[in-house]
């Protein structure tokens, strides 16, 4: 699930991008108005995040130009919260309007609202061959089995493997986003929450049916029984 964010402060951006990314979301970020409306051609996003006051274009005119030719999903987001101001953005065609400042519970809990009212995310639970993954509650659930609690790391690991299933993630891309940036993450410590997480997911976790290891790369999560 590829998000487009667009804020012209640097580190509020950097901020929510890590908070998207730790939540497995692919984070492309802007920080004016021209670069929004090249990067939102070029990258096709699910979802923008866009900020109101930025330097012409400014975040009224960007999803003005989105609307012209397309229907991607937009939030605004603004530290103005008067109700003109607010209609303006729906009466443009944003499909939610956050007003700054926001927790991170708050604006993934509306991404997600929004993702499931325009079909980009299920409403219920994700499933994977036989695995069931609940991200409210961070358990996965293997069959007609019961139930496992994931701990925050192997919640992190799992549901960026799953956003970006079948696709090969690199080792630094994992670490990246299980730990944090110039946190305290590496291989070694990569491996070993494979590992705890197989024992949670794997029908034999000493050959693994989802979670594959690329030799040199990686790690994937793909299905060996329909590949």
């Amino acid at each position: 699930m590829k998000i487009l964010l667009v804020d012209d402060d640097l580190q509020l951006a950097s901020i929510i991008a890590f908070t998207l990314q730790r939540e497995g979301y692919t984070v492309v970020t802007a920080h004016d108005g021209v670069a929004a409306l090249r990067l939102w051609e070029q990258e096709q996003p699910h979802l923008v995040l866009l900020d109101v006051n930025m330097p012409p274009p400014d975040g009224y005119e960007v999803l003005r130009r989105i609307r012209a030719v397309g229907n991607t999903p937009v939030v605004m987001l603004t530290v103005r919260n008067a109700e003109e101001d607010t209609v303006a953005g729906l009466d443009l065609g944003a499909d939610d309007y956050i007003s700054k400042p926001f927790s991170p519970r708050t604006l993934l809990a509306r991404l997600r609202a929004l993702l499931r009212r325009v079909g980009e995310m299920p409403a219920d639970d994700l499933t994977f061959g036989d695995l069931t993954l609940d991200i409210d509650r961070q358990e996965v659930r293997r069959g007609n089995e019961a139930s496992v609690k994931l701990t925050p790391l192997e919640f992190r690991l799992l549901n960026y493997l799953w956003v970006n299933q079948t696709r090969v993630l690199s080792n630094d891309a994992l670490i990246e986003h299980v730990w944090g940036y110039g946190d305290t993450g590496d291989k070694m410590l990569l491996k070993q929450l494979v590992r705890r997480l197989r024992r949670k997911i794997e029908p034999d976790p000493t050959t693994p049916r989802y979670l594959q290891n690329v030799a040199g790369v990686g790690y994937v999560l793909e299905d060996k029984m329909t590949v």
